[in-house]
């Protein structure tokens, strides 16, 4: 199976809105329907914010990612933090994820963005080695914290 990935727009919601669900029960994260479809509609409508890609068949996708944009000085200009990143579980373990920073990360760097960041538990060996293999590298002296509005 291929990790083709295709840029959504708002015809893409229908397929993207379980995958969120998935990805967000299996992480235990808080949410519901429609806060989640609120979020993903601003996306798909072109917020220059952040952007989403299904992966693999468009029609039959077995995950997505999600970026978000941002600007930093230090780093140089725009920046970025994968905010989801999904793959549905009985797809994991077959290089996919790999194949989607391969294609992706020169991607965003063609088109002007100087740094990605992510969080990822301490105790998710496979998506800390898939980042590591990756080049994300913890940054000494920095911790991500988060003030909820």
């Amino acid at each position: 199976m291929s990790a083709a990935l295709h840029l959504c727009g708002p015809d893409d919601l229908p397929a993207l809105l379980p995958l969120v669900a998935a990805f967000h029960a299996r992480a235990g994260i808080d949410s519901d329907d429609a806060g989640r479809r609120d979020a993903l509609v601003a996306l798909l409508n072109g917020t220059p914010h952040g952007t989403a890609y299904l992966i693999g068949p468009r029609r039959s996708p077995v995950g997505y990612i999600a970026i978000s944009f941002g600007y930093s000085i230090e780093l140089g200009g725009i920046d970025g933090f994968i905010d989801e990143f999904f793959i549905r579980q009985n797809i994991r373990g077959r290089g996919m994820g790999g194949e989607v920073l391969t294609s992706l990360l020169p991607a965003l760097a063609e088109n002007g963005v100087k740094a990605l960041h992510l969080e990822v538990s301490p105790a998710n060996e496979g998506a800390r080695k898939l980042y590591a293999r990756a080049g994300f590298r913890l940054r000494d002296g920095y911790q991500l914290m988060t003030r909820k509005f």
